[in-house]
């Protein structure tokens, strides 16, 4: 029989990536440019090729199988190391450093990553530098697909850490972030009993930071507040902190960029008496994935300040 990757054309992988990504047939086919019915023939024909299903069909769209989930995390990596691929040869033949992609916590972000970057700047032109700042399951997820040449990021629980090489960063100081003229007060740290009875908005439950929090105030017999809103956006948890009295848990890092005059000074910073302390993320890198030039070059940038004071 023919070798599997004699048989998979790379179309054929971007429709996996697209349905395994978007969960719909109709949706990743929008995506390629293709009409659903010719979709359908060409995922037909790939598990025809393999014989087994790739997707399982239900009413409200399409979940891979065990051998999908297999090819559709292939085909992301595969699809990321061809597009990289691209853009350098395409920044080699233009006489662009090259491109690099790196995703963080926010914490990280702020402290390690800006600075990494603008020491690059000053002897590297022409780099095409991306930054994402997420969750560490979602840099992890990214990082495996191939989406980001490294991340600072924690490593997921059920996460097999064997497919990384990682260098430990530093832990996260809780702050608490309130808009100028708020109620709260405090002459110094304030207790935790301070912020009783304040709303709320936060990272999503289950999150590193937001759990440390939850357990600083049930182990300080603190009540949480009856009402939290949830997000992920710093622009709304910004907008939402400037036209309320609700007070926002976040790194001591944006914490003290936010609360400074350099960003307009509508907000400050309230320092807790017993620090909360969010366990470390690190410098996490893929084993399997050899970073260009310009990636090493940053890399090693944010290591030099993740280090700087501590080695």
């Amino acid at each position: 029989m023919e070798p599997l990757g004699n048989r998979l054309r790379l179309k054929e992988l971007r429709l996996i990536d697209a349905i395994a990504q978007s969960g719909q047939l109709a949706i990743a086919a929008e995506q390629l440019a293709m009409t659903q019915p010719a979709a359908s023939r060409m995922l037909s024909g790939v598990e025809k090729s393999i014989g087994s299903d790739v997707f399982i069909r239900h009413p409200k769209g399409m979940k891979p199988t065990a051998i999908g989930e297999v090819l559709a995390r292939s085909a992301a990596w595969l699809i990321h190391g061809l597009d990289r691929t691209i853009e350098e040869v395409e920044a080699a033949r233009t006489g662009r450093a090259g491109t690099v992609r790196v995703g963080a916590v926010t914490g990280g972000a702020v402290a390690f990553i800006v600075p990494a970057i603008q020491k690059l700047k000053q002897n590297t032109l022409g780099a095409d530098i991306h930054v994402d700042v997420a969750p560490s399951d979602v840099l992890i997820d990214g990082l495996q697909r191939g989406e980001y040449d490294f991340v600072l990021s924690r490593i997921p629980p059920g996460t097999d850490a064997r497919l990384f090489n990682i260098r430990r960063g530093r832990v996260e100081m809780m702050r608490f972030l309130v808009r100028a003229g708020h109620p709260l007060n405090p002459t110094g740290p304030a207790q935790l009993s301070d912020l009783a009875g304040y709303e709320w908005i936060v990272q999503a439950p289950h999150t590193p930071m937001r759990q440390a929090v939850e357990d600083a105030f049930a182990n300080r017999q603190v009540p949480l507040p009856r009402e939290i809103v949830n997000t992920t956006s710093l622009l709304v948890m910004l907008a939402y902190l400037a036209s309320s009295d609700a007070i926002s848990p976040i790194s001591g890092e944006v914490a003290d960029l936010l609360g400074s005059e350099h960003v307009g000074g509508n907000l400050r910073a309230i320092e807790i008496d017993d620090p909360i302390i969010v366990h470390a993320y690190h410098m996490v890198t893929l084993k399997s994935r050899v970073l260009n030039p310009i990636a090493v070059k940053l890399r090693d940038l944010v290591i030099d300040v993740l280090t700087s004071g501590i080695e």
